[in-house]
C-alpha cells in the first residue's frame, strides 16, 4: 500500500477482499511493481498498476499488464476495463481503448473508484482479454 499511495493512486478500498492483487519481482529478487483486478462477472476493473520509477522503461509494465490480464482470462473474464488520469497512454499501448462512461457495464460503473475514488476526469478505458 506504501508504494501505491507513493504513486498517488487510490488504496482507500484495498482492504475491502473483493480484489486480487498482486507484487512482483524480477528472477533476481528486484520489485518489479504491483497490479490487480476486481472481477465483476465477465468484465473485470484494472487496479493500482505501478511499476517502481527505478525499473521504469523496461517493458516490466507491459509485461505485468499481460500478466494480470493472463490471470483474468483464466478465471473466465472477457473484458477488461479502468480509469486513469495520467497513464492512458501507455494502456492505450496494451491494447485499451478510451470508451465513454456510458458504453461501461453498471458493474463497473458501481466500483468505488468509478463512484468517487478516481477523479471524475479520469479517462475510462476498455479491451477485450485475449491470451
Amino acid at each position: 500500500m506504501a508504494a501505491l499511495t507513493a504513486a498517488s493512486l487510490p488504496v482507500a478500498d484495498l482492504a475491502d477482499g473483493e480484489g486480487r492483487f498482486f507484487a512482483y519481482r524480477t528472477l533476481g529478487g528486484t520489485r518489479a511493481g504491483y497490479g490487480g483486478y476486481l472481477p465483476l462477472g465477465a468484465d473485470i476493473l484494472v487496479r493500482s498498476v505501478m511499476v517502481p520509477e527505478a525499473v521504469q522503461g523496461k517493458g516490466i509494465g507491459r509485461n505485468l499488464v499481460a500478466l494480470l490480464l493472463r490471470r483474468a482470462w483464466e478465471e473466465g473474464h472477457q473484458r477488461a476495463w479502468l480509469l486513469t488520469t495520467s497513464a492512458g497512454g501507455f494502456f492505450e499501448k496494451a491494447g485499451f481503448k478510451p470508451v465513454t462512461r456510458d458504453q461501461a457495464p453498471a458493474a463497473v460503473l458501481a466500483t468505488p473508484q468509478a463512484q468517487g475514488l478516481c477523479l471524475s476526469t479520469a479517462t475510462l478505458l476498455s479491451r477485450t482479454i485475449t491470451v
